[in-house]
């Protein structure tokens, strides 16, 4: 899956080029491979490994074959039988990009994280402390790697969308400059589907005017663009095709909610085996707030039947909480509110939103809650899952849950917003 990054020596013209965009290299896969270093240069894919589970990545070995993320893993299995599936842990994956990051914030601090794999970088602030942004991003590399284990490309360019597509065209474990006066060279030769915006759909109405590169597309009239695909994205389309992208690098915003969902292999309508379902993500979601300093006012649960019919319900706390405890408490009266109790459903999910900084408000302990309680208890499970891993201290229904044949695990999802 590694391979040597580009020889060393000069990059390319950086002159201007202070965006970087910094993208792992087959994250998930590359996270487990620091603990399966047996499974290197094999194809490995990260997913549910049920019927309805899905890839959530597939190393480059994988990739090879055609698996690629968000593909049904039945899929994927029929393309590589010979790959080694292995199951997601975002608990993991979430310690390691928080490493990853603070390298980041290290450089500059204006850093715009796009997920937990990948960033923006504006360097301009640390070019007399820290060199070029070429040297700069060579120094992210070798930093990541001693770090974290793990291997990233960096695009660099002078806009966010040209720093993006080069990071993509480098991959992997590799770094490339775009000089700001050979953009247009640069994009110009790529097919239509690297901008931004173009979906299937546009990509079929780009088509059908004989548009098939980027330079096509620049050379088009806008006017025509906009007739086919619409005013504003029109307008975008023949920008992005120019090289023109004015946004800035955006220091991260706290989330708006943080959740976890859960997909399961077969419907279950059991409420026992739902609310340990709500109780296992209440648990990752008040672990989640904690770690990122956040608490929520609001809960809400997401309800999916064997029909894909989804009912969602939110309850408004009187303070905001961080603690799992009373994430589930809600949820489970959210549960027993729908009117879903004994239904069959093939997906639950809990969020917590209008997030705030933690102990920004005034909180009263809950009736017959002790002035030492969950919060405490909670605090203490997070060092012993960063001191042991994931699920080393988990609640005891979860624990007989794992003993018992229990039919859940098709695809866990975890939503930031």
């Amino acid at each position: 899956m590694h391979r040597p990054g580009p020889p060393p020596g000069p990059p390319g013209d950086d002159t201007g080029c202070t965006v970087l965009h910094v993208d792992m290299d087959a994250f998930f896969v590359s996270v487990e491979l620091l603990e399966r270093p047996e499974l290197r240069g094999r194809p490995v894919v990260v997913g549910g490994a049920g019927p309805r589970g899905v890839v959530a990545a597939a190393s480059y070995e994988a990739r090879a074959f055609g698996v690629h993320s968000a593909m049904p893993m039945s899929r994927a299995r029929r393309l590589c039988p010979q790959a080694a599936v292995l199951p997601p842990r975002h608990d993991r994956y979430a310690a390691v990009s928080a490493g990853v990051m603070e390298i980041f914030r290290s450089v500059t601090p204006l850093v715009e994280p796009l997920a937990l794999d990948e960033a923006f970088l504006d360097v301009a602030g640390a070019r007399r402390r820290l060199g070029r942004p070429a040297e700069i991003g060579r120094m992210i590399r070798e930093q990541v790697v001693a770090r974290q284990g793990i291997t990233c490309s960096v695009g660099v360019a002078s806009t966010k969308f040209v720093a993006k597509l080069a990071s993509t065209r480098c991959k992997p474990d590799g770094l490339l400059v775009v000089p700001a006066d050979e953009v247009v060279d640069f994009l110009h030769p790529l097919p239509v589907a690297a901008l931004w915006g173009v979906g299937e759909r546009t990509e079929e109405s780009l088509r059908r005017l004989g548009l098939r590169t980027v330079g096509d597309l620049a050379r088009t009239p806008v006017d025509t663009l906009r007739r086919e695909v619409g005013d504003a994205v029109g307008r975008h389309l023949h920008d992005l095709s120019w090289g023109r992208d004015p946004r800035s690098v955006t220091a991260s915003v706290p989330d708006k909610s943080i959740g976890a969902e859960e997909t399961f292999d077969r419907d279950i309508a059991d409420p026992e085996a739902i609310r340990r379902e709500l109780l296992r993500l209440s648990d990752r979601v008040g672990a989640r707030l904690r770690g990122s300093g956040q608490a929520g006012r609001t809960v809400a649960v997401k309800l999916r039947r064997s029909d894909f019919t989804t009912v969602t319900r939110a309850r408004t706390l009187r303070e905001p909480t961080d603690v799992a405890r009373e994430v589930y408490a809600t949820a489970c009266a959210l549960y027993e509110a729908s009117g879903l109790e004994g239904v069959p459903l093939r997906l639950v999910g809990v969020r917590v939103e209008n997030l705030v900084a933690a102990g920004t408000t005034p909180r009263q302990l809950a009736l017959g809650e002790p002035e030492t309680g969950w919060r405490q208890a909670e605090a203490a499970m997070d060092l012993a899952a960063r001191r042991f891993g994931a699920g080393a201290v988990r609640p005891a229904a979860l624990v007989r849950a794992d003993r018992e044949s229990d039919p859940r695990h098709g695809r866990e999802t975890d939503v930031d917003r």
